[in-house]
């Protein structure tokens, strides 16, 4: 049986994503370990991230600064919008170092099982940007599971009538995987075989 502050640790632990009850007490049992400086510097660092990191009002990427860095970057390309499910996978199109455009973030996927519509996403934040005319191409880079196929192609349907090209991204990356997980080298030849959706 664990003491009453240490199970509450790990009760508190086990709720975050992919950290179920073994994970949690290993996690707990190590933070127990670090000297009491180190745990400050931890729960320091939670409270900042919390306070400091927004969604750009943009893209809704995280960031510290609004508008975002990608948003703002002169090098980048504003007539090329990639719409991702989650920031996560900014991060990880990010890492393959071969996308130079701008993103959006959905904020999820359409997952009718799991009570998510349209209308939990920020489409309309999306079609918002797209109307403004400066977009020329967008890449729907949702996950390649049956909630981000049936995102894309809603997408699809609302952005065609807008005379803007529509592309998805080519295969290749793991169907019912993550882009998060995916290699740069996988990520990077998707981006390359992108095709017309």
């Amino acid at each position: 049986m664990l003491p009453e502050a240490l199970a509450r640790l790990v009760e508190h632990l086990s709720r975050l994503p992919t950290v179920g009850p073994k994970t949690a007490q290993r996690l707990a049992l190590h933070v127990l370990r670090m000297s009491e400086d180190d745990v400050r510097q931890l729960a320091e660092a939670l409270l900042e991230a919390k306070a400091r990191v927004k969604p750009c009002s943009v893209c809704f990427h995280l960031t510290e600064v609004d508008p975002c860095a990608i948003c703002t970057s002169p090098t980048r390309d504003p007539s090329v919008l990639c719409v991702v499910e989650d920031s996560r996978d900014v991060l990880a199109i990010e890492r393959a170092r071969e996308f130079r455009g701008r993103y959006h973030v959905l904020g999820g996927a359409i997952s009718p099982l799991d009570g998510v519509g349209p209308e939990d996403l920020r489409i309309r934040e999306l079609l918002d940007r797209l109307r403004g005319g400066e977009v020329r191409e967008v890449i729907v880079a949702t996950n390649p599971r049956v909630e981000g196929d049936a995102t894309a192609l809603y997408l699809a349907r609302l952005i065609r009538p807008l005379g803007i090209r529509v592309t998805r991204l080519a295969h290749g990356l793991p169907v019912g995987g993550d882009l998060e997980y995916a290699d740069e080298v996988t990520l990077a030849r998707a981006l390359e075989g992108r095709r017309e959706l």
